[in-house]
């Protein structure tokens, strides 16, 4: 019997790769280097289920493409376990423990990794924490709070790491597709993090007599305990009508930071990458 000619095709999901799953093998993208993960720990929001996070992946990632990674999270137990996922593969990484929104922590924090490392080369800030939906409830003090993390944070890495980074390194920056488009409905979260664009393109610009390279990714909706636990509030989250058919893996995020640490890059700075199967753009 012939197909109705107004029938849609069944939706193709997106299968996982072996990248996708954190299973592909290193190729050296990043060997003899020395990267630095803001925030290569994970919040736990169910131990037994929760899959890998986004720091976590990179942090593992980068080691397993060959460098030696120093781990920085404000819970140095979650730092600690991401230290022993990457030294169990016989990778190199070490735990440093600091709160970005103090600059005490930022300078000792990255005194520790060069001082540890030898130099720094690269460096992912992956920092941001979530807040109230609107505009209604949200304090002064819960608005300043989410931009010390999200925005100020990131500021303070970068203002210590530029005069101690070596000529030719990169500085990746992690923020959201909530900076694109208004889809979280948390004014403060989605502004916090379209900010970090304009810092990333300040950062590219300092840095830029050195080869010091800037980029920042936007990652859409990814299965991360964090993204568990947005979704717990929000149901509708995890049903979203992404265009692969399912959600992204912390691994996928993973490989576009690899790219943008790794040479494969090394004409690229001051540029954005939404790692979210299309869906800030369709």
């Amino acid at each position: 019997m012939a197909e109705a000619p107004d029938a849609k095709p069944e939706r193709y999901i997106r299968p996982l790769s072996a990248e996708s799953e954190g299973k592909a093998p290193g190729r050296g993208r990043l060997k003899g280097r020395r990267i630095l993960i803001v925030g290569g720990g994970q919040r736990i929001f169910d131990a037994a289920t929760d899959p890998t996070g986004n720091g976590r992946a990179m942090s593992i990632l980068c080691a397993r493409e060959g460098a030696h990674v120093a781990v920085a999270d404000v819970n140095h137990t979650a730092a600690e376990h991401t230290v022993m996922r990457i030294t169990a593969e016989g990778g190199r990484a070490f735990t440093v423990t600091a709160d970005v929104t103090r600059e005490s922590d930022v300078a000792r924090m990255i005194e520790e990794a060069q001082q540890a490392m030898g130099g720094i080369d690269g460096m992912v800030l992956n920092v941001g924490t979530f807040g109230r939906t609107g505009l209604d409830g949200v304090s002064a003090e819960e608005w300043n709070y989410i931009y010390d993390v999200n925005v100020r944070g990131p500021m303070f890495c970068c203002r210590e790491a530029l005069e101690k980074f070596e000529n030719g390194g990169s500085i990746v920056f992690i923020s959201s597709i909530a900076a694109l488009k208004a889809g979280s409905q948390m004014a403060v979260y989605d502004s916090s993090k379209a900010a970090l664009g304009g810092l990333m393109r300040n950062i590219a610009h300092l840095g830029a007599r050195r080869g010091i390279r800037a980029n920042l990714v936007y990652p859409g909706l990814v299965d991360t305990p964090n993204g568990r636990a947005a979704g717990a509030g929000r149901p509708s989250r995890g049903q979203a009508n992404t265009p692969f058919g399912r959600q992204a893996s912390a691994w996928e995020i993973a490989y576009a930071v690899l790219f943008f640490l790794s040479d494969e890059s090394v004409y690229i700075t001051a540029q954005t990458l939404a790692v979210d199967a299309g869906l800030s753009g369709l």
